[in-house]
């Protein structure tokens, strides 16, 4: 049977369309995939509107077309003012680029229609330019305006005094979007239907696909309740919570596990540290505590960035990247552009950027413009002096914790505010202040901005109060607005159509074929570690510093030397898991029954590998390990190995490192294995335990025995594995640089994928299958179980007809793929509606 990806059997009628199917792709598919290959596309821009335009807009048309200047009704001052154009109507074309107005009045040799009216006017390099920026659709730096706004944003918390209550709408959040809709003359959207919420607030909470035995269950209930009660289950789900925001942050904080760096060892992942912290909700201002004075190496990688290869502009050193990566993602601005020159896009200045890297810095920092030293050196400096300031003289740790401290200081608004901005962006497709990274800019609704962040400060910066407090909202809960084209300056009517994010489209497409992969890329515990079982095993550890007679009566063994350790390990039956643990003053390289497990050259970072695949029954399993000592001279050493079975009845088994353990001067070849067994064993000595080793380490070595056997029933999450090219093709990023925002649009290379890319047509055979095998006693049954999974409700009468018609009685594996595959391409599908 051939499982060509293109699709070409399944026939399929919308409803309501009065279209006839058609054999081969069916018309709604066609359809589909013209509608993907037409979206608009995204490039990489080639002109600099910074360095490029915004000069040549000042030399020839500013002085008549910005400010109180409005020359033929036409203000450039802004992108609002830019876009609506002249008295005489739009002056770019996108559409058609090179019959812009503005391309032809400063391209033709009429004198009186030429502009700029004095002087030579445009170079043909300039104008030249000016086309290749108008095709490109005029990209323009979020916030800039030639003539400052006089808005600043406050940096204090502002107390929001709430309008009167309309038509018994009591939420906060609703009392003050009603008031805005009112000053504007908008009409409030209509509430949407129980499915609908149901699939919403589960993409937007945790990144998942209800099932239809959720749908069955929401729909069946009837308490007036039960969508707040859904909202806090939800958020109540801490492992698919975890790992549908962990996209969020890995995108804000710029952490992945593979790409620039990591290689190179010039970048570290804050996967671990991270995860935790949202699994147990870390409050947030202590998060952004911890990722900018990292109290462990666990969360350093943040602030320490990316050590680039070669050599580096100015702009793009570790100290410089600290700046900017601070500055965006807890302030919410860009200091890109005030780390080459003094920003003209906004009022951010060159000391400035350099002043948040002196912070940083280990080395005197000499300020840079545009790369070329200017003979200054920067000092470490906090923007906002009104709240403190960073003592320049202090050691580099303490600066950190200094600027810790300001950043989440109760009277800096700007923090609070830009955080709930970025969730009000998540949960309704837009952000009170938009773009995310423009929090310089007028919020388009300042009382609501300041009331979401009044309330994550008064319940202690619970993120998951702010995201229940906005999906609880009647607003949220209204139906979407679809918007053909975005705009920076249209006003906020409800929540807006968002795409799936790359991660939620391949998670839904995991849970209908399940084919998600077996195991994670990020080196994480996928739950919350049983305390039961954490005390249990620390009361069987066994586990005992030991060495060879070196150590004898107290005495410090010689530097390098080199001792081999072994002990066996008897089974009867397969243990349901199985792990070891170890540490080695100074160096170890551990072997299992001649297979290498691992190595260490810190004794301070705990070893810990799963054993569960390597065991073997009815046969010694010899472990052995190969420990060196280091230093200059006679010091300390030991070895500390701890061995934990969990048996299939659940019972624990424990071996620790011990007297009973063997040791030989002689040493095994690389692979573990030797040409001849030594005759020199000898039981090992114990030595006193390293009491910096076991204050620091013995609880996060109980800890990890536990998580090297942790039993976890989740499906492997897309945020939790390396970008493939199916993810990247829809939007994922590769995380070299900050992204608060992905963008809306589909490209065609991702309609390109989505019709014929082998990772998906791979994913829905392998579905097909399994749903065939599947207890479906009719094709009627199977066709509404995917259509509840997928879109949260049952087909219409004429999709159930259309659909069953089509696949037949016996539906074929090929079949039933391109029922999955015309369905994952509807708009409803694609999009959070």
């Amino acid at each position: 049977m051939s499982h060509h990806p293109v699709r070409k059997t399944v026939t399929l009628l919308m409803p309501g369309n009065g279209v006839p199917p058609v054999r081969g792709l069916s018309w709604v598919c066609l359809a589909l995939t013209v509608w993907l290959c037409c979206a608009s596309t995204s490039a990489f821009a080639e002109v600099d509107f910074a360095h490029q335009i915004v000069p040549m807009l000042r030399k020839h048309c500013i002085e008549c077309h910005s400010g109180t200047k409005i020359s033929g009704g036409l203000s450039l001052n802004d992108q609002a003012s830019f876009l609506q154009g002249s008295e005489n109507g739009r002056i770019v074309d996108f559409a058609q680029p090179d019959q812009s107005l503005m391309l032809h009045v400063v391209t033709t040799d009429d004198a009186d229609v030429r502009m700029p009216p004095k002087g030579p006017g445009l170079t043909k390099e300039e104008a030249a330019l000016l086309r290749q920026w108008i095709k490109e659709k005029a990209p323009w730096e979020p916030g800039f305006a030639f003539t400052k706004p006089a808005y600043e944003p406050p940096l204090k918390p502002r107390k929001v005094e709430l309008p009167p209550i309309v038509n018994g709408r009591a939420h906060p959040i609703d009392r003050l979007v009603d008031a805005a809709f009112d000053s504007r003359q908008i009409e409030r959207p209509a509430a949407i239907s129980d499915g609908e919420f149901l699939r919403r607030a589960s993409l937007d909470l945790i990144g998942l696909l209800p099932t239809p035995e959720e749908y069955a269950a929401f729909m069946a209930d009837h308490h007036p309740d039960k969508r707040t009660r859904l909202i806090q289950s939800l958020l109540n789900r801490d492992v698919d919570y975890t790992e549908h925001w962990l996209s969020f942050w890995n995108d804000l904080l710029r952490n992945d596990y593979s790409g620039t760096g990591f290689i190179t060892g010039g970048r570290k992942q804050i996967s671990r540290w991270l995860y935790e912290s949202l699994l147990n909700n870390l409050p947030y201002d202590q998060l952004a505590s911890e990722l900018i004075a990292p109290p462990s190496v666990e969360s350093r990688g943040y602030i320490d960035g990316i050590t680039w290869r070669g050599t580096v502009s100015a702009g793009q050193t570790v100290e410089i990247q600290f700046a900017q990566s601070v500055g965006q993602s807890f302030l919410g601005i860009n200091l890109k552009c005030a780390s080459c020159h003094d920003s003209f896009v906004d009022r951010w200045k060159l000391d400035e950027a350099y002043g948040l890297a002196a912070i940083y810095s280990t080395r005197p920092l000499e300020i840079h413009r545009c790369d070329k030293p200017t003979g200054r050196m920067a000092k470490a400096y906090w923007p906002f002096p009104e709240l403190g300031q960073v003592d320049p003289a202090a050691p580099r740790d303490e600066r950190l914790k200094q600027l810790a401290s300001l950043m989440t200081h109760p009277e800096n608004g700007r923090f609070t505010r830009t955080i709930v901005n970025r969730l009000w962006h998540r949960l309704m497709g837009r952000g009170i202040v938009h773009p995310l990274d423009a929090m310089q800019s007028e919020p388009e609704n300042a009382d609501l901005l300041d009331y979401l962040a009044n309330h994550l400060q008064e319940h202690q910066y619970d993120l998951k109060q702010t995201l229940e407090f906005i999906a609880t909202s009647e607003i949220y809960q209204a139906k979407t607005e679809s918007v053909a084209e975005e705009s920076l300056q249209a006003s906020f009517r409800g929540p807006r159509a968002r795409r799936l994010s790359a991660e939620q489209f391949v998670d839904a497409v995991w849970q209908l074929t399940g084919t998600a992969p077996r195991k994670p890329d990020a080196n994480v515990v996928r739950g919350k570690l049983d305390p039961a079982l954490l005390e249990a095993t620390a009361q069987a550890m066994s586990a005992e510093w030991i060495w060879g007679d070196s150590a004898l009566d107290g005495k410090s063994p010689p530097a390098n030397e080199t001792l081999a350790f072994r002990t066996t390990i008897d089974l009867l039956e397969m243990p349901h898991k199985a792990a070891v643990i170890i540490s080695c003053d100074n160096e170890y390289t551990m072997y299992l029954n001649g297979k290498k497990l691992g190595e260490g050259k810190n004794w301070e970072i705990l070893g810990g590998y799963s054993l569960t695949s390597a065991l073997k029954t009815n046969q010694p399993n010899e472990l052995l390990v190969v420990g060196k000592n280091a230093g200059a001279g006679n010091n300390p050493a030991g070895l500390f190995v701890e061995v934990q079975i969990v048996q299939k009845d659940g019972r624990l088994k424990h071996f620790g490192s011990s007297p009973a353990w063997e040791w030989s001067r002689n040493l095994p070849d690389a692979k573990g294995k030797y040409a001849e067994q030594p005759t020199d064993w000898k039981p090992a000595v114990k030595v006193p335990a390293l009491d910096v080793w076991t204050q620091r380490t013995l609880q996060p070595a109980i800890n990890r025995l536990v998580e090297l056997n942790f039993d976890h029933d989740h499906m492997v999450r897309s945020s939790l594995v390396k970008s493939d090219f199916l993810m990247r093709s829809l939007g994922r990023p590769n995380r070299d640089q900050i992204v608060s925002m992905r963008p809306n649009e589909l490209t065609t290379l991702e309609a390109i994928d989505l019709s014929n890319g082998e990772t998906l047509a791979t994913a829905l055979d392998q579905g097909a299958k399994s749903l065939l095998e599947k207890d479906f006693a009719t094709t009627p049954e199977l066709v509404n179980w995917v259509y509840c999974y997928a879109l949260s409700r049952p087909p219409t009468e004429t999709e159930l007809a259309t659909t069953v018609a089509a696949l037949g009685d016996e539906p074929t594996r090929e079949n039933v793929a391109d029922l999955l595959w015309a369905i994952l391409m509807q708009p409803e599908f694609f999009y959070v509606n």
